[in-house]
């Protein structure tokens, strides 16, 4: 296999590793209502000012399809819909307590998925790593593969 093909097989086998991993930590965490799109959501929402149309085009989703996975989130205590200051007939999103509670979750569950990562390659080259990635990773929404 050519090097181009190996780190794409690579980096699929870990995007795909690393959501599974943070998904089982969450749900053991006790948050097992959640699917791995609502992280993504809450990573939206919690950055403020977001409404249903902001979280369909950061998710690469209909309006439709956002307003779905926000009720849902809204039925399930995640997130509130608050009047928006500029926009009547928009709605702002917030999170909850057990919203902010699931993003702390996946937070440490991003941490401890990637602890044993750090430890094989040790502090200096986990380091460089990121800073590589950094370097080569697109801007924008970190979106669910759909």
């Amino acid at each position: 296999m050519d090097d181009a093909l190996a780190l794409s097989a690579l980096v699929l086998g870990l995007s795909g590793h690393l959501v599974q991993e943070m998904h089982a930590r969450v749900s053991a965490q006790g948050f097992t209502d959640l699917r791995p799109a609502h992280g993504f959501a809450f990573a939206r929402i919690s950055l403020g000012d977001a409404t249903t149309a902001s979280l369909g085009e950061h998710l690469g989703v209909t309006k439709q399809a956002a307003a779905q996975l926000v009720k849902e989130l809204v039925d399930k205590g995640y997130v509130v819909r608050l009047p928006h200051p500029h926009d009547a007939r928009a709605r702002l999103l917030g999170l909850t307590e057990a919203g902010w509670a699931a993003t702390r979750a996946a937070d440490e569950a991003a941490r401890a998925a990637v602890a044993p990562w750090r430890q094989a390659l040790g502090e200096a080259r986990f380091g460089e790593l990121v800073a590589d990635l950094a370097r080569i990773t697109p801007q924008g929404p970190i979106r669910p593969t759909w």
